[in-house]
């Protein structure tokens, strides 16, 4: 039996919102993707092969008095930005530097984040989801203070020292005062540390 007229006008209707609706909602996603990335990188991504954003907080012994808790002394983090062929969006990735008060020597961690319109926050903050490999752990980035610094927080990450990761390594676990981290915009020489590549710090220099 053929549908009834009104019935099949429906559903045409109902199918055209879905389908208008999808395309908006992936529209938005993009526009905030799009924004997202020209605050964090202060400048557009898109124009680039790669782009580069650093971020940096010493704390002191006033801010380590307030949180006796709090591991970490030091922390630096560089995000990039790349152009790759097989996908139109940017692939993000991070680069993460810590020192400890209780532990000497410089540890990292680095993953992959994706891209920033899949990672939108229930408050509808468009942020990154960073992961590091082999169940190791991550972080989220979020921007604040008119994308002056960035609001890093942690479950669990796995680090090592010294751009190492083949050698034993550990997880901080984000505790009490280890669990967010605000850091305040830097200069790219700041995160040079974080970098081994030669081309790569070639092209740092350039920015």
């Amino acid at each position: 039996m053929k549908p009834h007229l009104p019935i099949l006008a429906i559903a045409v209707i109902a199918i055209t919102a879905l389908l208008v609706g999808g395309s908006s909602a992936y529209a938005e996603a993009a526009r905030t993707d799009d924004g997202f990335a020209k605050r964090l990188f202060a400048g557009d991504p898109g124009k680039q092969e790669k782009s580069y954003a650093c971020f940096v907080r010493l704390y002191d012994t006033a801010h380590l008095a307030r949180h006796p808790l709090q591991k970490v002394n030091a922390m630096k983090l560089l995000i990039t930005a790349e152009k790759v062929r097989e996908d139109e969006a940017l692939n993000y990735s991070f680069r993460l530097g810590l020192m400890f008060r209780d532990r000497p020597g410089n540890f990292d961690s680095s993953g992959d984040c994706g891209h920033i319109k899949e990672t939108l926050s229930a408050d509808n903050k468009a942020q990154l989801g960073c992961s590091v490999d082999c169940d190791g752990g991550g972080i989220t980035a979020e921007l604040v203070a008119d994308s002056k610094s960035t609001k890093i927080r942690l479950d669990t990450i796995r680090i090592w020292r010294n751009n190492k990761p083949d050698q034993d390594g550990f997880s901080l676990s984000g505790g009490a005062d280890d669990r967010v981290f605000r850091l305040d915009r830097a200069s790219l020489e700041q995160c040079r540390s974080l970098v081994t590549d030669r081309k790569e710090l070639a092209a740092m220099r350039r920015k």
